[in-house]
């Protein structure tokens, strides 16, 4: 069975593998499959949100990196950087996902070009972040 952790990075990684999937698919003008990869990486990305919240609030502790030396500040760059993006991300997801649903696709492209990457990258770290925490230097 997988651990709550796991489960919060296997949302993470579903989400990256929709978005993904939604830009290849709007790059190659599927524009229906596009909007449903796109729908389905914000409610996946809804679940990891709310499952995230859950656990944390339920465990009511953090859980230290246990890693040394030179990985620490590779962590921690990673972990910053992963932190304020998704708190940026939040707003920037509704703002393009309202743009699409009001058919104000000029505006949509705009901003999109910017919450695609920044999203992909919050999911993508995520599971990095995972993997380091739970797996790779896990608590004894």
């Amino acid at each position: 069975m997988l651990s709550h952790p796991a489960i919060n990075a296997t949302l993470n990684g579903i989400s990256a593998v929709l978005l993904a999937c939604g830009y290849a698919a709007i790059r190659s003008g599927k524009m229906e499959l596009h909007k449903k990869f796109m729908v389905s990486a914000f409610f996946v990305s809804c679940a990891f949100l709310v499952s995230y919240v859950i656990y944390h609030v339920r465990i009511h502790q953090v859980i230290h990196f246990q890693g040394q030396g030179w990985i620490r500040p590779v962590y921690f760059t990673l972990l910053i950087s992963h932190t304020i993006l998704a708190v940026v991300i939040v707003p920037l997801i509704l703002i393009t996902l309202r743009r699409a649903w009001t058919e104000r696709f000029d505006k949509h492209r705009q901003i999109a070009r910017w919450t695609l990457p920044l999203w992909f990258y919050v999911s993508v770290t995520g599971v990095i972040v995972y993997f380091m925490v739970y797996q790779i230097y896990a608590p004894h």
